[in-house]
């Protein structure tokens, strides 16, 4: 080979793969990179998050969240005293809703209790897709207030599915869109996230769509009667 052959296919080899000819796993091996490490996510045994959302008014509401690998899951919104509840057992979930004048707590349906499970995954729905029974697949990118994001589709065991905004440059998620079939008919959730910070050596998103989180804990100790249906009996 000429070595003016030799050099340009030296140069072609080295060259970095541009970001849109990655496929959807090496788009998600760059993601869990990018948070921190598949060990890192890994070692993840629940988390325990406080923030604030601005509700009507200019008036502040505190939010709180627990969640336990795999499948437990405990959200709070306080505001002027009241505390709605929802939470996800790992079978079932349940709700306590003060605002809409109900102060027992109330089952959900299976249907209802969706969005709770999935909130219960403490690394998110790209992390270990596969062994969680899901299904993923590219689909291009789409343009996000003016940044060009990868799009990626996870297809849960349920057929319900979000589909996953990546940055180009950091490949951290800016938005999910959820899509759940309740009671026939398709609901469709849209979340921004922003403002990543990096707690015990993990990104996460401190700007969840209204929400402002202003405290993330990993693996603290959380009493598993907090998810339990008040009354129920806890092993």
């Amino acid at each position: 080979m000429r070595p003016s052959l030799l050099v340009l296919s030296l140069a072609l080899a080295l060259a970095p793969v541009p970001a849109s000819a990655l496929t959807a796993d090496e788009l998600v091996a760059k993601n869990v990179e990018a948070r921190g490490g598949a060990e890192k996510l890994r070692s993840i045994k629940s988390v325990h998050t406080v923030g604030k959302t601005r509700v009507g008014g200019g008036s502040d509401a505190k939010t709180e969240s627990w969640a336990v690998a795999p499948d437990k899951y405990r959200s709070e919104f306080t505001l002027q005293g009241l505390t709605a509840v929802q939470a996800y057992d790992g079978k079932e979930g349940w709700q306590i809703s003060p605002f809409g004048g109900r102060k027992d707590p109330q089952k959900l349906s299976e249907d209802d209790a969706k969005d709770l499970l999935e909130a219960a995954d403490v690394t998110g729905p790209l992390f270990d897709y596969a062994a969680k029974g899901s299904k993923l697949e590219s689909l291009g990118t789409e343009d996000i207030d003016g940044t060009d994001a990868h799009k990626l589709r996870v297809t849960f065991k349920n057929g319900d599915s979000v589909v996953v905004y990546l940055d180009p440059d950091s490949f951290l998620e800016i938005r999910m869109v959820n899509r759940r079939m309740i009671r026939g008919q398709e609901q469709v959730q849209t979340t921004d996230l922003g403002e990543y910070e990096k707690v015990d050596g993990i990104y996460f998103p401190f700007e969840v769509a209204r929400n402002q989180i202003e405290k993330v804990e990993l693996n603290v100790t959380i009493d598993p009667k907090s998810f339990a249906f008040p009354g129920a009996v806890t092993p």
